[in-house]
């Protein structure tokens, strides 16, 4: 497997991620553990999780969190590299609500049961999982000063940030912004600035549902002519094509693509070995 880097720490080109595991349509939790030690069998070093991710409106805060960890500690190889990428910030308190709490006691409280859960003495990385409204944001990145001084997470990252958002972060970080994860796909481009931002600031880039979102992934090819026909042309799924697209905007972006299945994320890890030319990069943008 391919590599790139967040902040120092070396990690799969690819990540996987947790999010389909736990919630709304998840899988019993042998094949969702399988899916984690097939991500884990590829090579993949980069799992994302959030303690949102679980039931709507159920009391099983952190149930990603826990799954995760009880994949890595059961899975029969070496795990000593793998990042666990949770964040905090977020919640699901009823189905189809998302609430925000930016509250930095809030945040360092989360911060400290998400490490609980997933063990160890630190989180590899904590991101501020969505600004809210109710709290001025500086106040909330201030919360992730004191979790990374305190040692409880190793870096920081922000998630769904403008380019005024990730600029005000690593100010107040004092340098220490390692990741910024945004929505990003063929259908939902909007976050070009945001990319191109990281890519001159030297940030990391994860796009989250970098295929779509759960529901429209399989129709990517349908919905998208240009990925389907190059797709076509190099005998892979536009799945895969897609995520070679979008390594191929940025040696800092590592897309994350969630699965419920082995055979998926076994098909996502393949994506590092496509190499674009540019006129197919440039085909891709313009579709």
């Amino acid at each position: 497997m391919k590599t790139r880097t967040i902040g120092d720490v070396t990690v799969s080109a690819i990540g996987l991620g947790g999010m389909p595991l736990s919630i709304e349509g998840r899988p019993d939790e042998k094949q969702a553990i399988a899916t984690i030690h097939a991500a884990l069998e590829q090579g993949i070093t980069l799992i994302d999780t959030a303690d949102a991710y679980h039931l709507a409106g159920h009391d099983e805060v952190g149930h990603n969190e826990s799954l995760i960890a009880k994949a890595l500690e059961s899975f029969h190889g070496d795990t000593s590299d793998v990042l666990v990428a949770t964040k905090g910030g977020h919640l699901r308190p009823e189905k189809g609500a998302w609430a925000q709490n930016g509250d930095p006691a809030y945040l360092k409280e989360a911060a400290k049961a998400s490490l609980k859960r997933l063990g160890g003495d630190a989180i590899g990385l904590y991101q501020f999982h969505r600004p809210d409204p109710a709290v001025p944001y500086a106040d909330s990145i201030g919360a992730l000063v004191e979790l990374l001084d305190e040692g409880v997470i190793r870096m920081a990252g922000i998630s769904n940030a403008t380019v005024d958002q990730i600029r005000q972060a690593n100010e107040i970080l004092d340098g220490r912004l390692v990741s910024v994860q945004n929505q990003y796909s063929p259908a939902f481009r909007s976050s070009e600035a945001e990319l191109a931002l990281c890519d001159e600031m030297g940030i990391a880039f994860l796009p989250w549902s970098p295929l779509g979102g759960i529901t429209d992934a399989g129709e990517l090819g349908a919905k998208h002519s240009v990925f389907a026909e190059i797709a076509n042309a190099r005998r892979i799924s536009p799945q895969v094509l897609t995520l070679a697209w979008e390594l191929a905007k940025s040696e800092l972006v590592i897309p994350i693509p969630g699965s419920r299945r082995p055979q998926t994320i076994m098909n996502s890890a393949t994506a590092p070995t496509i190499k674009l030319a540019a006129d197919e990069v440039s085909r891709l943008d313009a579709d």
